[in-house]
């Protein structure tokens, strides 16, 4: 059974840090293209961040770019997504994605999700 295992969310200030962890069981995350989505309520899900499973590439949404990075622990089986420099409109539930993906920049690439955690920004 695939299980993706998000962690890490909580209610930070402006211009904080936070750290998102994505435990996966049942999946190789080294085999696998990993990234990071988020939804606030009423709009479609975003994209956020890829690592590819080919080349080892990321990418990120114009929004976060120079404030997130994505990066994997293959030997834990874990993704992570550093947030720096936190801003009010980064408040979303954020969601953890694995697929067989080349480019991973749209939702419906994705076949495994998690079941997010939350991420307020305070301003």
């Amino acid at each position: 059974q695939v299980q993706l295992v998000e962690s890490g969310g909580g209610l930070v200030q402006g211009g904080d840090s936070l750290r998102l962890s994505c435990a996966a069981s049942g999946l190789t995350v080294r085999t696998l293209t990993m990234g990071w989505f988020r939804r606030t309520p009423g709009k479609e899900r975003e994209f956020v961040a890829v690592s590819r499973r080919t080349g080892g590439t990321t990418d990120y949404a114009d929004s976060v770019k120079g404030r997130f990075t994505i990066s994997r622990d293959n030997a834990k089986n874990t993704v992570y997504l550093q947030m720096n420099s936190l801003k009010p409109e980064d408040t979303a539930t954020y969601y953890c994605v694995a697929g067989e993906a080349l480019i991973g920049t749209q939702a419906g690439a994705y076949r495994y999700w998690g079941q997010g955690t939350q991420v307020t920004v305070s301003s």
